[in-house]
């Protein structure tokens, strides 16, 4: 199978990366700001109001939105412009069960064929994000992101598969755009959750090369972020997120 590479930026962090082009950097600032809601769900996408907001030029805009339809976080209208992907719990389902169906999978297969220094990058992964974790109000939430992309890449690196790793690194991006949500629900509602034991957990069966128990965990930590906005939702509190086209 031929290498993947569309673009060569898209499966790293924002925050960690020297674009290379104009269109580049036009292409993460745009996908920061729909992960993280500052471009909301919904939202037209007005070229000649973001150029100068991004600071390039119309046609550059054009071509690192066309690049996030692809990701499926912007949506294309035809002669009409772009608009921010909307959100709906039966998408943030689709996604849920489209990456439990990977992902466990692939950390199954990594488990199986990972080698030493599979093992050697799981753990370092894991205790950057556990170090992260226990004092999240001073790490912040992005540096925990970038932790908690890195410790679920480090966890399938092991298996082989270009295609399972990049439609992986698709539906990541889509799962943290509901985290975000996730985080401001659970600002002002407890939830429950105790990520950090969640990630131990996956850990811990991964080192042990226990692979049917560390699926489990995967899926598990991978349907919460599900069930806590389905349940906000059902009190109503996800009303500021739904926008609708104007």
């Amino acid at each position: 199978m031929p290498t993947l590479k569309r673009p060569s930026v898209a499966h790293t962090e924002a925050a960690t990366v020297v674009p290379r082009t104009l269109v580049e950097r036009a292409y993460l600032s745009l996908r920061h700001d729909v992960v993280c809601g500052k471009l909301a769900p919904g939202e037209r996408l007005r070229v000649e109001h973001l150029k100068d907001q991004y600071e390039v030029g119309a046609g550059t805009l054009r071509e690192a939105l066309s690049l996030l339809v692809s990701d499926a976080l912007v949506t294309s209208e035809g002669q009409r412009g772009f608009r921010v992907a909307p959100i709906s719990l039966a998408d943030l389902e689709d996604v849920t069960n489209t990456r439990v169906m990977l992902e466990t999978e692939a950390v199954r297969q990594s488990i199986r064929h990972g080698n030493a220094q599979w093992e050697a990058t799981l753990v370092h992964s894991y205790e950057q994000l556990s170090q992260t974790e226990m004092d999240l109000a001073e790490s912040g939430s992005d540096l925990w992101e970038r932790r908690n992309k890195a410790f679920h890449e480090a966890l399938i690196a092991g298996f082989d598969s270009a295609w399972s790793k990049y439609l992986l690194s698709i539906l990541y991006r889509h799962a943290e755009r509901y985290r975000n949500i996730n985080w401001r629900l659970t600002a002002a509602h407890s939830s429950g959750r105790d990520v950090r034991r969640e990630h131990e957990d996956i850990f811990r069966a991964a080192i042990a090369r226990q692979e049917a128990r560390a699926a489990l965990a995967m899926e598990s930590h991978i349907r919460l972020t599900h069930d806590i906005v389905k349940r906000q939702e059902n009190q109503g509190a996800l009303q500021q997120w739904r926008l609708y086209p104007s």
